[in-house]
Order: structure tokens, then sequence, then C-alpha cells
């Protein structure tokens, strides 16, 4: 990562990977299928482009756009660009952000907006990302040549054809938001913030043993 001011990422993502084993077979499936994509992509030489859509573009999705771009950068992917959005356009859910912070990402918000943009950073060396709720198709997504990484059923279900997308593929994820409000919130984020982690770990891993 470049900088002490990481370690407690690095670490953290050390645990998720040494995790990998917990992944189901099925569930390896549908990750290699994500892997397949950014192999081909990089073979090609075209951009690697992944949108990751969920309903409201408040947790889930963000969470999987900015573990993704954290796995492509520790496994030492190049060319890769995430980006998430929904079906609608909410907020980035705080909780969320709390999760990721906890697991050592840096996030900064940067305004007080009804629909805050915050910059998250996962390495020195790296541009941090900038996040905020939208629509799949809204700048700065692309628009084309992208593939859509459904994260949620509700929106895997509510669109079909998703417009632009090369590829579709679903890698969904239960729904944190079932435990707002209650004893067990803390618990349930970090553990959706762990497995969506430790499978885009694993798919950026099988992409760089790939290249090995």
């Amino acid at each position: 990562m470049g900088s002490t001011g990481f370690s407690p990422l690095q670490t953290y993502i050390g645990q998720r990977v040494a995790e990998f084993e917990q992944i189901p077979a099925d569930r390896r499936a549908d990750l290699e299928r994500l892997a397949d994509y950014v192999r081909e992509c990089g073979d090609a030489g075209r951009p690697i482009r992944l949108t990751f859509i969920c309903t409201h573009n408040s947790r889930r999705s963000h969470m999987a756009q900015v573990w993704a771009a954290t796995a492509a950068h520790h496994f030492g992917i190049e060319g890769v660009e995430t980006f998430s959005g929904g079906t609608e356009a909410t907020a980035f859910n705080p909780r969320a952000v709390r999760a990721l912070r906890a697991a050592g990402l840096q996030i900064e918000q940067t305004n007080q907006a009804e629909n805050p943009i915050y910059h998250v950073r996962f390495a020195a060396d790296a541009a941090p990302l900038t996040a905020f709720s939208k629509v799949y198709d809204q700048a700065p997504n692309p628009r084309e040549a992208y593939c859509a990484v459904m994260t949620c059923g509700s929106a895997d279900r509510a669109c079909p054809n998703v417009a632009g997308a090369r590829r579709r593929v679903a890698i969904t994820y239960d729904d944190p938001k079932a435990s707002d409000g209650t004893a067990d919130e803390g618990r349930v984020y970090a553990a959706r913030c762990a497995q969506i982690g430790r499978e885009m770990l694993y798919v950026f891993a099988r992409v760089s043993k790939g290249k090995n």
C-alpha cells in the first residue's frame, strides 16, 4: 500500500484472504464469471469497467465498488475502473460507511448534502474513489462497454436488460438494512462488509493467478 497509514486495511485484507475456503462452491462459480470478464478485457487490452448495481445504491453496491477497487490494487491488476449505481438514487448509507472505515478504508465526507459525496482511499499511491448515490447510467458511470454486477436480487429482477452493458453478472448479497436500528446492526454490517471484501478479493486473486 505504500503507507503505514493503511496498515489496518492490510491486516483486514490478509484476514479476508485467509477465509477464501469459506466461500461455497456455487458462489465461487458466480465469482469466477466476474474474474473471467476481467481477464478477457485485460487480455484484449480493453478498459476493465465494473458497475455494481443495487436498487438504491446505498449499501451493497458501494461496498462492492470499494472492495473491487481495493482488491484490484492489492493484486496488481491494472486498468480496472469500478463504479456503482442503482435503479434509483438515495444516499451512501452512513452505516455502510462506518463498516468500511472499521475495515481500514479512509473515507472523508466532503459536503453536507442530502446525498453526500465521499472520497474513499484504499492506498497512498492510488487516487481516491468518489462515492455518492446515483442511477447506474448517471455520470461518472460508463454508459457502454462495462460489466453490470447485480448486487441485490430486486435490482437483478427489475433490470432484465442493463443498457450499454457488455456483460451482466449476478453476485447478490443479503441487505444489511434489515438490521437498522437493532442491537445487531453493527455486527450485521461488519459481516456483510467482510463477505463482500472476501469475495472481491477472491475474484482478483483468481485474475492474478491466471496472469502468473
